[in-house]
C-alpha cells in the first residue's frame, strides 16, 4: 500500500534523548542529568516571564529586536548580525537546511554533541563522525577527514559530554585549513563558564571570516532552558539566508522579554560562574580521590569514567545513584558506555553525590 515517505536519512536518525528527570522510589530526587543552572533563572528574569502574561494574545516581534540589541550591547556586536532562535537547537538546524543536501557532507566528533548527525541526516546530508584525542577535538583529524562532499563542520566548545576546549589557536587553524565555501559552526553552549586565557567562544573568527557562525544558548548559565531560547552571530549573507527559511515569530514574547532580563542582570550570571568554579574543583578532585577517573571539565559538568568489573561499571554505579535519588547521565549513546556525566548542582547534591559514590566505591568520602 502506497504512503507518503520521509526524504533520504530521516529515519536514519536516532531520535534525541534527554537527561532523565525523574527517580522512581527514591525521596527527594536530584536532577543533575541535563547541565541545568542550580542557581535557577534570574529574579529579574522571572519577573520579566510573568510581566509577560499581559500580553499572551500578541505575536511576539518576529526580528527580535529588543533581544538581539541587548546582546549586541553587551557584547559589542552588531545587531543586524545577530539571529534569535527557539534555542540554539532550532538554528543549528535550520543552518543544516540551508547548506546541506543530499550527496553532502557534514563533520563532527566522535563525542560531540548528537544533535549534530540529527540535523545532518535531517538535511538528507551524512554525517562523518571524526575520532578525537583524548576526549578533546583533533583539528587534524577533521582536516584529513574533509572532502570535496564536505559543507559544515561542527565544533562544540566546549565539548559536550567531555567538557574538554579547542583553545583559540586551534580553532583558527582549523578556520585557516578549510576551504572558503565549508561553514565552520562554533557551538558554544558552555562558553560563558569557561576563564581560560587561550580560549575564545568565537566572536573574532566570526568578525573576521565569512564561512564561521557561533550560536549561544540562554538554556545554561542564564537558566532559561524551559523557555527555548538561543541566538547566533554570524556574517551578513549567512544571516540573510536564515531568516529566509526561519518561522516568522520562533521566539514567544516570554522568552524575549525574559532573555532581555536576564543578559542584562550580570550579577546573577557572576554569581552563577562563581558557584561553578567552586564546586566543580571540588568534584573533580573528591571524585578523583575515590579511585575514578575524571576528565577535566571548564564547563559546568564532569565526565566520571568507571571501571569494567562487575558491580563497580557505570550502568552499577547508575542503578546505585538513582536508587538515593541521584539522577546522572548515561552516556552509551554518546560512545562511553563506561562513564557517567555529572552537572554541577547545588551544594547539598554535590555533597550528597560524593558520599554515594564514595559508599559504591567502598571508600570514605574526604579520606
Amino acid at each position: 500500500m502506497k504512503r507518503p515517505e520521509p526524504q533520504r536519512g530521516v529515519l536514519e536518525i536516532e531520535p534525541y534523548v534527554g537527561g532523565r528527570a525523574s527517580a522512581s522510589g527514591a525521596g527527594k530526587a536530584y536532577k543533575l542529568s541535563a547541565n541545568e543552572t542550580p542557581l535557577g533563572a534570574s529574579p529579574r528574569a522571572r519577573e520579566a516571564f510573568v510581566a509577560a502574561a499581559e500580553s499572551l494574545a500578541l505575536y511576539p516581534d518576529g526580528g527580535a529586536d529588543e533581544l538581539r540589541n541587548t546582546i549586541a550591547r553587551r557584547y559589542s556586536l552588531a545587531a543586524d548580525r545577530i539571529v534569535c532562535g527557539a534555542g540554539s537547537d532550532e538554528l543549528l538546524h535550520l543552518l543544516a537546511q540551508a547548506y546541506l543536501g543530499e550527496g553532502d557532507e557534514a563533520i563532527s566528533t566522535e563525542h560531540g554533541f548528537l544533535v549534530y548527525p540529527i540535523v545532518t541526516k535531517a538535511a538528507g546530508a551524512t554525517p562523518i563522525i571524526v575520532k578525537e584525542k583524548n576526549l578533546r577535538t583533533d583539528v587534524d583529524a577533521i582536516l584529513a577527514a574533509v572532502t570535496a562532499k564536505t559543507k559544515i563542520v561542527f565544533i562544540a566548545n566546549p565539548n559536550n559530554p567531555t567538557g574538554s576546549y579547542l583553545p583559540s589557536d586551534e580553532v583558527r587553524r582549523l578556520q585557516a585549513g578549510l576551504r572558503p565555501d565549508i561553514l565552520l559552526i562554533l557551538d558554544a553552549a558552555y562558553s560563558e563558564y569557561v576563564s581560560r586565557n587561550d580560549y575564545e567562544a568565537g566572536i573574532e573568527l566570526v568578525a573576521t571570516c565569512e564561512n564561521v557562525v557561533m550560536t549561544r544558548t540562554f538554556s545554561k548559565i542564564y537558566g532559561l532552558a524551559a523557555l527555548r531560547l538561543g541566538w547566533m552571530y554570524a556574517p551578513a549573507h549567512i544571516c540573510d539566508v536564515v531568516n529566509r527559511i526561519r518561522g516568522p515569530f520562533n521566539v514567544s514574547i516570554p522568552a524575549l522579554k525574559a532573555g532581555v532580563a536576564a543578559m542584562i542582570d550580570t550579577d546573577h550570571v557572576d554569581a552563577a560562574r562563581t558557584h561553578n568554579d567552586k564546586w566543580l574543583a571540588w568534584l573533580t578532585e573528591e571524585i578523583g580521590n575515590l579511585g575514578l577517573e575524571v576528565a577535566p571539565s571548564v564547563a559546568n559538568f564532569l565526565l566520571i569514567r568507571f571501571p569494567m568489573e562487575q558491580g563497580r561499571t557505570a550502568r552499577d554505579a547508575d542503578t546505585f545513584l538513582m536508587k538515593r535519588g541521584l539522577i546522572l547521565r548515561q552516556m552509551v549513546s554518546y560512545g562511553l558506555p563506561d562513564c557517567l556525566r555529572l552537572s554541577v548542582g547545588t551544594e547539598e547534591a554535590n555533597r550528597l553525590v560524593v558520599s554515594a559514590l564514595a559508599e559504591f566505591m567502598g571508600r570514605k568520602a574526604g579520606a
